[in-house]
């Protein structure tokens, strides 16, 4: 549905998306998760033609973003971070307005303003005027504009930010509807928000892709994050003796001696399986006839994933297909 190739954006000396490359598919949602500043409303509001690119293409259905606008721009619609809402007007003439922009006329644009009121939740509030409206609804009335047109994909930018607890879910909610008609891509920079939502996460740091999956697929990206914690009735000398047996141990933390004697250690491992690596150390402390007192795993989680991709910037990028790109 969308293909992003070699996406850059310059401002002057400061490089704000670098080689940018991906691909969404249809009937999905998307969340575009990066820290702030990591280049995520630039590189939507490239997507959806707002702004221009140093380098790269953008085809929205096939049709390129700077080639063949209108075309591309017909199946789009779109949510900013600041909503483009005209305070004055009430949201029944801000959504005719709009749907006269898009070109939608007559009998078809009523159908589709009725449609997106009652899609949105805005039944009770379209005659108010958009200044006298909660922040909760005038980004309702936000996302109400871009379903007018009928597009097939719906771009939202940030679209939570600001709003509270109860909002936020109903925000979620209305999102999660959209995905069942729509393809949906929106961003955030927070994580439980993307986890909820989301069938694929792209993360962004810095300007560039380090990562396109499934949330499970993303955790067993970087098993290796998670960690094995052990302690034996020993020595730190002998436990750090039986463990230089054992393979696949990548990364072992300084010993923390307990009462009594017994050694607790974090280990790593780049095993594929983390739990293999763990009934490997469970029977090298049983041949060397050392107990071990406790052995437990902590999984990577998605937040462990986004904190290592974020911090140590692009690694292999992760799809579905167990595809790298660049």
């Amino acid at each position: 549905m969308i293909e992003v190739e070699h996406l850059t954006k310059r401002y002057g000396t400061h490089l704000a998306v670098s080689d940018l490359s991906f691909q969404i598919e249809s009937g999905q949602i998307y969340g575009f998760l990066g820290p702030n500043g990591a280049g995520k409303s630039t590189t939507m509001n490239i997507m959806t033609g707002c702004l221009s690119a140093t380098e790269g293409h953008v085809r929205i259905g096939g049709y390129d973003i700077f080639e063949q606008p209108e075309k591309a721009k017909r199946l789009i619609g779109y949510l900013p971070e600041q909503p483009p809402l005209y305070q004055n007007e009430t949201p029944l003439e801000y959504l005719r307005f709009v749907g006269e922009a898009k070109g939608v006329r007559g009998e078809e644009l009523k159908r589709q303003i009725q449609d997106a009121i009652q899609r949105t939740g805005i039944e009770k509030v379209c005659r108010r005027r958009i200044a006298a409206l909660s922040k909760g609804y005038k980004q309702r009335v936000g996302i109400a504009q871009a379903l007018l047109g009928s597009p097939e994909v719906i771009i939202l930018d940030e679209p939570t930010v600001g709003l509270d607890p109860i909002q936020i879910i109903e925000i979620r909610n209305l999102v999660k509807e959209l995905g069942k008609t729509h393809t949906v891509i929106f961003s955030s920079h927070i994580l439980s928000e993307v986890q909820a939502i989301c069938d694929k996460i792209l993360i962004i740091s810095k300007g560039r892709l380090t990562a396109l999956g499934t949330p499970e697929e993303l955790e067993r990206q970087l098993r290796s994050a998670g960690e094995i914690i052990l302690t034996a009735d020993a020595t730190a000398e002998r436990v750090e003796d039986i463990l230089a047996a054992v393979p696949h141990i990548t990364e072992i933390s300084q010993p923390e001696t307990a009462a009594g004697g017994a050694v607790t250690l974090r280990l790593k491992t780049d095993s594929d399986d983390i739990r293999a690596a763990s009934r490997s150390i469970f029977f090298a402390f049983a041949g060397a006839n050392t107990a071990l007192l406790e052995l437990s795993v902590r999984k990577a989680s998605l937040e462990d994933v986004f904190l290592e991709l974020t911090e140590s910037g692009p690694a292999e990028v992760f799809s579905k297909e167990g595809d790298e790109e660049a």
